[in-house]
């Protein structure tokens, strides 16, 4: 039996002991509180180390020779084989091209009228734009034996396949998604970088679900988000190659190609005796 001195004297300890409790009760909010702001910044830190750089660099993997006298316009990868276009005035060609040795194997060569821009594979088949002339040539990819063609108004600069459309850039900052069969408009977009428009888009290549293009005498490529035409990174290949040896202002990087099973990169310019094959990695500071 508990005295009456005995429970006025444990009801008396009760309120002493409240200011301790509530004491813990806060060391453990901030304690919670402590390990979920240190998770968060060792998350972000994570994300930041697996989120490539916005503008990112390269290695040289692999030289070849190219051939001096094409000026590149469009690039194809095609099993162990390149399709390539070249253009200017009078030079302008379709042609097929051995990886390892840079040796034509097959060419087309187009009429003086026409100037040779960029090439996509559909198929079977090669389509090439055209520079001013508002005309896309068809050519069988095995003979690169003229088909047919498609007309289109604008300027033809580059060309790829996404495996749905064709896309197209004319100089702008706009490309343009085409019906593959038809050649028809299907929708467009503008692309921009950190709200800009970037202009001067010119050879185009379908890299990983990105469009990578080559800017108009601009040592980088830029990729871009084929939905909404927002710049997601920028490929800086300063230095690639001295092409001030080339006695040409057109002697510019210009020419994409990619591998799609061995994930690899191949870039070139127009007029240069050398293509690369890069990897791209992060950009040294």
């Amino acid at each position: 039996m508990t005295s009456a001195k005995g429970i006025a004297a444990s009801v008396g300890d009760a309120p002493r002991a409240q200011p301790a409790a509530r004491s813990r009760s806060r060391g453990s909010l901030l304690f919670v509180l402590g390990v979920a702001v240190l998770g968060a910044a060792c998350y972000l830190g994570w994300q930041r180390l697996r989120t490539p750089a916005f503008v990112q660099g390269f290695r040289i993997v692999k030289e070849y020779p190219h051939d001096p006298e094409a000026y590149c316009q469009g690039l194809v990868f095609d099993g162990g084989l390149f399709h390539e276009s070249t253009g200017q005035h009078g030079a302008s060609s379709v042609r097929t091209v051995e990886i390892e040795t840079g040796k034509v194997l097959k060419k087309t060569d187009l009429a003086q009228v026409y100037f040779g821009e960029g090439l996509a594979q559909v198929g079977d088949r090669l389509i090439q734009l055209t520079w001013q002339q508002q005309i896309a040539r068809i050519y069988d990819r095995d003979t690169l034996k003229p088909l047919d063609q498609f007309e289109y108004e604008g300027e033809g600069w580059g060309l790829a396949y996404d495996g749905e459309h064709l896309i197209q850039s004319d100089g702008s900052e706009v490309l343009v998604f085409r019906d593959p069969k038809t050649f028809k408009e299907v929708r467009r977009v503008r692309v921009l970088m950190h709200g800009t428009p970037v202009t001067e888009l010119n050879e185009l290549e379908m890299v990983e679900g990105e469009v990578w293009a080559n800017v108009w005498k601009r040592d980088y490529l830029v990729r871009i988000d084929p939905q909404s035409g927002e710049v997601v990174g920028v490929v800086d290949l300063a230095g690639l190659y001295d092409h001030s040896s080339i006695p040409s202002n057109d002697a510019v990087l210009n020419g994409i190609a990619y591998d799609p099973k061995a994930k690899r990169l191949f870039v070139t310019g127009k007029l240069w005796p050398k293509l690369f094959e890069i990897e791209v990695v992060e950009k040294a500071r």
